[in-house]
C-alpha cells in the first residue's frame, strides 16, 4: 500500500523545502544551546496572538509566503524603506500584508532579545510562528530546520515578478513556479494556502461587477456565490477594507476544503479558479478530489530534492 499525505501537509512540506533559504547549513537544533529557549518563547507569543486575533495565521502564512518567494526565506519582507531605498514590503502587492503577521514578529523577536541577544534571526522566527500558527489553525505540526540567515538587502523591484496576484493568468502563475523548481502539482499544492484568511474585494470585483461587456458576473462563480460577494461588496470603492473568506465553508480551518470548493464554482479568485480550467493543474487537482485530496509520497521525495536544487542556486547566487 501506496504511503500517502494530506495536500495539507504536503503545502507546507513544500514551502519549506522548495523554496531556496537564505543558508544551506540548516538544523534541527541550530539554536540548542544558544537560546535553548526559542521555542518556548515563540509558542507563548502565538498562542497569545492567536487568541486574540484568530486571522494572524492565516496573515503570518501569507508574510512568510511573500517573503519566501522573493530571494528565499531571509525576512527582506520585514525591512523598512527608507530616504535612500523602497524595500519590499512597500510593494503594491504587499501593501495589504496584515499588520498583525508583522507584530507577531517583532514581539517574539522583542522576547528572544530579552533572553538571548542577538543570535535568532528573524527569518527563523518567521518560519516558526508560521508553523506553529498553521498547526493551532488544525493544520499539520512538523519540524523547522533552522539556521536561516536574514538578509541586509530588500528592493521594491524585486517583488513584481515573483508573487502572483489575484488576476494573473494561469500561464504566466505556472511559469513563476517552474522557475523557482516547482512542479504544477507542487503549484496546485501551495496553492492550498488559500485554506485560511481572505481576499479584500478590490482583488475579484471585476469578476462580480465588470468581468465583459456582454456578461458583467464571471459566469464560473456559482450564481447563489457572486450574489452573496455581490451584496458583500456593494461598496468596496468606498470601503477599501471590505473583504471575503477564501474559503467560505471552513474560513478559520487548514483543511482540504479549498479544492472542493473549486468544483462547487466557489474559488474566490481568478488565479485560484485557474487551477481547474487550465489543463496542466487541473489533471493535479482532479487527482487530489478524486481520491480525497491524498498527494503519493513520491511528490515528498520530489520536494526533496528540489530543496537540494534550490539551495544550490541559492548558493552560486550569493
Amino acid at each position: 500500500m501506496v504511503a500517502m499525505v494530506s495536500p495539507s501537509t504536503l503545502f507546507l512540506i513544500l514551502l519549506f523545502l522548495s523554496i531556496p533559504f537564505s543558508e544551506s547549513n540548516l538544523t534541527i537544533d541550530y539554536y540548542k544551546n544558544s537560546c535553548p529557549q526559542l521555542e518556548n518563547i515563540i509558542r507563548e507569543t502565538v498562542t497569545s496572538k492567536y487568541i486574540s486575533v484568530p486571522a494572524a495565521a492565516a496573515g503570518t502564512l501569507r508574510l512568510f509566503f511573500h517573503d519566501c518567494m522573493v530571494g528565499g526565506c531571509d525576512a527582506s519582507v520585514l525591512i523598512s524603506s527608507n530616504a535612500f531605498n523602497k524595500a519590499e514590503r512597500d510593494a503594491d502587492i504587499n501593501l495589504a500584508l496584515p499588520g498583525d503577521a508583522f507584530d507577531v514578529i517583532v514581539r517574539a523577536k522583542t522576547a528572544l532579545e530579552l533572553s538571548c541577544p542577538g543570535i535568532v534571526s528573524c527569518a527563523d522566527i518567521l518560519a516558526l510562528a508560521t508553523r506553529n500558527f498553521v498547526s493551532m489553525a488544525g493544520g499539520p505540526v512538523y519540524t523547522v530546520m533552522l539556521g536561516r540567515k536574514d538578509s541586509l538587502e530588500s528592493n521594491i523591484s524585486s517583488v513584481e515578478a515573483n508573487i502572483p496576484r489575484a488576476n494573473t493568468t494561469m500561464d504566466e502563475i505556472i511559469r513563476m513556479f517552474e522557475s523557482k523548481n516547482f512542479t504544477v502539482g507542487e503549484m496546485v499544492a501551495l496553492s492550498g494556502a488559500h485554506t485560511i484568511g481572505f481576499s479584500h474585494c478590490k482583488e475579484f470585483a471585476y469578476r462580480l461587477f465588470g468581468y465583459s461587456r456582454s456578461t458583467p458576473t464571471d459566469p464560473s462563480y456559482h450564481p447563489k456565490f457572486s450574489a452573496a460577494l455581490k451584496k458583500l461588496c456593494a461598496n468596496y470603492k468606498n470601503d477599501s477594507d471590505m473583504a471575503a473568506f477564501n474559503d467560505p465553508m471552513t474560513p478559520s480551518k487548514f483543511d482540504n476544503m479549498f479544492y472542493q470548493n473549486l468544483k462547487r464554482g466557489m474559488g474566490l479568485l481568478e488565479s485560484d479558479n485557474g487551477l481547474l480550467r487550465h489543463p496542466k493543474p487541473a489533471i493535479s487537482w482532479i487527482y487530489m478530489l478524486s481520491t480525497r485530496l491524498p498527494f503519493p509520497m513520491i511528490l515528498l521525495e520530489q520536494s526533496k530534492s528540489l530543496a537540494f536544487l534550490g539551495l544550490r542556486l541559492e548558493t552560486k547566487e550569493k
